[in-house]
């Protein structure tokens, strides 16, 4: 999944947001028509951006736009700017459009995003009216500003040149595995249950075989028989043994399922390294906050029977017998917090603020199917609301001793 910085195209109604989208992407992205409220739902457009790189382009519906329809509309337009690193804030100098401006301004401000104003021009004499605009809405001046015509497509280059002067990329991603060094190997403990798609490694999987390998090491996957370990089986304990004995060197680290803690905490020897790939996974989507996800784990010893737990997982994979989100986390909850209530979240959807305030921990998946951008929406909000949130694998290997802890977090330093 390639990293992108997301921009957004936001404004009122017919103000010419969807002439722009096409003017970026040089082909008719959106549909654009005369008619009020043409664009009913947020349009994504994935393209390279010359200066910038990969980039996600959305054109958002008119923020101002009136009945129900209207206000599903508008919280569609403020997930999607709670998700952009860019606001392109279009405004129609002959328009009444400015109160819109000012609430998107005021919900960029808020959310901390880089805003660039377009005045976009349907006819010359528009021009004159800009001035004016900001006598009205002081704040427009605080912002960096073109003035330009979206349907012609000679100030395309202009444009971007104006994007690139005034954008400051913040995303710089954060090392899947910073510990790596050339010339070392790390095993990739992959128990393989029975939701493992066939034919294909899961996403984490992969993404640290190919960190290994780019990194100059050598990544070694090794399938563990979970039920046969967790039975005591003197065979599958020996079968793990010999497979260590058999490098000419030790393995520096083994990342492993989370849900084989309870084995692993045992089986690895003190001189190797250990960590899990939903920790690897959370802490490259949060942009480096793994400590965070690791100081809120300890909450889980204050909650209170009747106190609710959310379990969020960013993917709708299919949940079949031992799931980590759906059994096995609750199976722990129910055993180690009696009376703990457990509440689960599916997909790339996440609830309004109001809907989390009675929520007393969050623990999440990895991420991995989401982007960074919507993880620090979740971060963001649970921010807000002072909700702790940790992390399956942060959680599986707590509830295991504090010393397991410490010890799957100790490659990370």
């Amino acid at each position: 999944m390639t990293e992108r910085d997301i921009i957004g195209i936001f404004g009122a109604m017919n103000v010419g947001k969807s002439s722009l989208m096409n003017l970026l992407t040089q082909q008719e992205s959106s549909i654009v028509d005369a008619t009020p409220g043409t664009t009913a739902d947020t349009r994504v457009t994935l393209m390279e951006l010359h200066g910038i790189g990969p980039v996600k382009l959305m054109d958002t519906a008119g923020y101002d736009e009136s009945d129900i329809l209207g206000e599903k509309k508008r919280k569609k337009v403020s997930a999607a700017l709670k998700e952009c690193d860019l606001v392109l804030l279009v405004i129609d100098p002959s328009s009444p459009g400015l109160p819109t401006g000012k609430v998107l301004l005021d919900e960029s401000r808020e959310e901390g995003k880089q805003v660039l104003i377009i005045y976009n021009l349907f006819n010359a004499e528009d021009a004159q009216k800009i001035e004016g605009l900001k006598v009205q809405l002081p704040d427009l001046i605080d912002f960096p500003e073109i003035s330009l015509s979206a349907l012609e497509p000679d100030g395309r280059s202009s444009f971007l040149a104006f994007m690139l002067k005034n954008y400051i990329p913040k995303n710089n991603p954060t090392q899947l595995l910073p510990f790596v060094v050339p010339d070392e190997f790390y095993i990739l403990n992959i128990p393989m249950d029975e939701e493992t798609p066939p034919g294909r490694y899961l996403r984490p999987q992969a993404m640290a075989e190919e960190y290994i390998t780019r990194h100059w090491g050598y990544p070694v996957s090794y399938r563990m028989n979970l039920v046969k370990a967790r039975a005591n089986d003197v065979g599958e304990k020996e079968r793990w043994e010999n497979f260590l004995g058999s490098f000419g060197r030790r393995p520096k680290v083994i990342i492993t399922d989370s849900q084989a803690m309870d084995i692993m905490k045992e089986w690895t020897p003190a001189d190797i390294g250990l960590t899990t790939f939903s920790i690897m996974m959370i802490n490259y989507m949060s942009r480096g906050k793994l400590g965070n996800f690791a100081d809120a784990v300890r909450t889980v010893d204050s909650l209170n029977p009747g106190d609710s737990i959310l379990i969020a997982e960013a993917c709708n994979h299919s949940r079949i017998k031992e799931d980590i989100g759906t059994v096995q986390i609750p199976n722990l909850i129910a055993q180690r917090f009696p009376g703990v209530k457990v509440i689960h979240l599916f997909g790339r959807e996440w609830p309004e603020p109001e809907e989390l305030k009675t929520i007393k921990l969050v623990i999440h998946c990895g991420g991995c199917m989401i982007t960074p951008q919507r993880m620090a929406i979740r971060l963001r909000d649970l921010e807000k609301l002072s909700i702790p949130i940790t992390n399956y694998g942060i959680f599986l290997s707590y509830v295991q001793g504090k010393g397991v802890l410490e010890q799957v977090l100790r490659p990370w330093k």
